[in-house]
């Protein structure tokens, strides 16, 4: 009897917290489920996304391969629109970079390859957009944006193309001594051997002045007098 009780009992507290607490469990469940089953959307939406990225992204290689401009410029845009948030966006930037080049509008790819620095794409895709930026600056003779964009950065698999480009606008802008230091880091560099042509860089280092040259040349010259001319009857009446 004393079992029969107890057991009673047990069922009684059982009930009593059920009806105290059950309306909480229930609860704890549907949000469980609510969140497993949105995981599971977020997920499924955001592959779907990159799939519908990556499509766009291969219509857009087609365009920059065939030259098509217009074309290319559309999914391009449509790419940065919809979807900022993918990878496409940041390669599709190169791309329109790498068109614009070909088209001869070298200031469109500099914009282009600005808009992806400024994004927050990963560094390694930013790594390749500060180099072809560099690249076309050295073209425009923008030497000191160069040097503003490159000092500083640090990157084992950039750092022999970013000296480089350095050394090439230290030189033009008459930093000669940065200039050697910048050509022979990536000379000392080993990582040069796949990513530099060490004998051009080594023939540019050869061609560099001596420090201190393009100042002492540049002092203005010293005039000489200028002697009047006098015409040839005047000589003649003054030797009479």
């Amino acid at each position: 009897m004393d079992e029969l009780l107890s057991e009673k009992e047990q069922i009684d507290q059982m009930r009593s917290w059920w009806s105290e607490y059950g309306g909480y469990v229930i609860g704890g469940l549907g949000l469980g489920i609510a969140m497993l089953a949105g995981f599971n959307y977020y997920q499924n939406s955001r592959l779907d996304s990159q799939l519908e990225a990556s499509a766009l992204y291969e219509t857009l290689v087609r365009h920059v391969g065939s030259g098509s401009l217009e074309e290319a410029e559309v999914v391009a845009d449509e790419l940065a629109a919809d979807y900022a948030s993918t990878s496409y966006s940041a390669q599709s930037k190169l791309a329109m970079a790498r068109l614009y080049m070909d088209e001869n509008r070298d200031q469109d790819a500099a914009d282009v390859l600005g808009e992806l620095l400024a994004s927050d794409s990963d560094d390694a895709i930013k790594h390749v957009a500060r180099a072809r930026l560099a690249r076309i600056w050295l073209y425009q003779g923008k030497h000191q944006e160069v040097v503003d964009l490159l000092e500083g950065q640090e990157s084992v698999a950039f750092a022999p193309t970013y000296n480089e480009m350095l050394g090439d606008a230290y030189h033009a802008l008459g930093r000669i001594e940065d200039a050697e230091a910048a050509y022979q880091a990536v000379l000392l560099d080993p990582m040069s051997q796949g990513t530099a042509d060490q004998q051009l860089v080594q023939w540019k280092a050869l061609d560099l002045p001596e420090p201190g040259a393009d100042e002492a040349t540049s002092e203005p010259a010293v005039e000489e007098p200028v002697i009047p001319e006098t015409d040839d009857a005047g000589e003649a009446e003054e030797s009479e």
